[in-house]
């Protein structure tokens, strides 16, 4: 890891999948998809690509549905654009995806700054949303509460507040071959952590050029909108409630979104609304226990009344 790396080698990882890339919203996306059956679209976290859903492409698949993982914008094989990271933005690029795979809905899955995501293209673009699933991101309004009333909440999302100085930040996770980007995922884990040639997928990704400063803006647009009017325009535009059967999971051992943060997003929704606590896992229940969450997912995705 001590040249830049490409995406061609870095992101285009084999595997019982295949690649390509669409277009979407006047830009290019990678993604990687299995199966065949109703469309389930895959959103990663940070620092992650779509690889944080290798489990889940071949779980889902093997379920019965057509699973696809995309990068987000800036992210892994997908375009690196100067600008475009407000989530509103980011929110037309999931939904235009959708569209560009030739689906009429999707289930969107969503962890982290991807759910975030994921809860915003189901209040933009409600038609195109057939279920929600979220993991380890609250509600954005939910969340912005969080960030800017919770002492304790304020502290575990230091991150986010040392991702507004410019450069440095992007400096950081660059450094030593992203090292850091290692140390984040193993910190925010639970105690089964995951395993070194995990952690390097992720570190070799985040070393694509640009990546780094790609993968911060949408946090440095979270707190820096908070007081301009596409901010409060756009917390404004979220009361709108989510009108579609949500699942949210959350890791009871999460370091970095407090539970009771994230507990409490269902005043948002205005359908069926399951909360599932995993015990003992932490930001990355995905990967931490892949089996019982893809067991959990698709138990819910095919459960014809998923009540409350």
């Amino acid at each position: 890891m001590t040249s830049p790396e490409t995406p061609a080698t870095a992101v285009r990882i084999g595997g019982p999948w295949t690649h390509r890339d669409v277009a979407a919203n006047g830009a290019r996306f990678h993604i990687a998809e299995a199966g065949d059956g109703p469309l389930v679209l895959l959103l990663h976290g940070f620092p992650e690509f779509w690889w944080a859903w290798r489990h889940q492409l071949t779980a889902l698949a093997g379920a019965g549905f057509r699973a696809v993982a995309m990068d987000l914008r800036g992210v892994g094989g997908s375009d690196r654009t100067p600008r475009g990271y407000d989530p509103a933005n980011l929110a037309l690029d999931v939904t235009g995806v959708i569209r560009s795979l030739g689906e009429p809905d999707a289930a969107l899955v969503g962890h982290g700054i991807g759910g975030y995501l994921a809860w915003t293209a189901a209040v933009m673009r409600p038609k195109l949303v057939r279920r929600l699933a979220v993991t380890s991101m609250p509600h954005p309004r939910r969340w912005r509460s969080a960030m800017l009333t919770d002492v304790r909440q304020t502290r575990a999302g230091s991150y986010v507040w040392g991702f507004q100085r410019p450069w440095v930040p992007e400096r950081q996770l660059l450094a030593d071959d992203a090292a850091l980007v290692g140390r984040l995922i193993r910190e925010w884990s639970g105690p089964r952590l995951p395993e070194d040639e995990t952690v390097d997928a992720y570190r070799r990704a985040m070393s694509i050029p640009s990546t780094a400063h790609c993968s911060i803006e949408p946090y440095r647009w979270l707190v820096r909108s908070m007081a301009r009017p596409d901010g409060i325009q756009f917390n404004r535009r979220m009361k709108r409630p989510v009108r579609v059967p949500t699942l949210h999971l959350h890791g009871s051992l999460d370091p970095v979104m407090r539970t009771r943060s994230a507990a409490g997003s269902g005043e948002y929704v205005e359908a069926p609304y399951r909360w599932r606590l995993f015990d003992g896992l932490g930001h990355f229940p995905h990967e931490e226990d892949p089996a019982a969450f893809s067991h959990e997912l698709i138990s819910w995705l095919k459960d014809p009344e998923p009540d409350r």
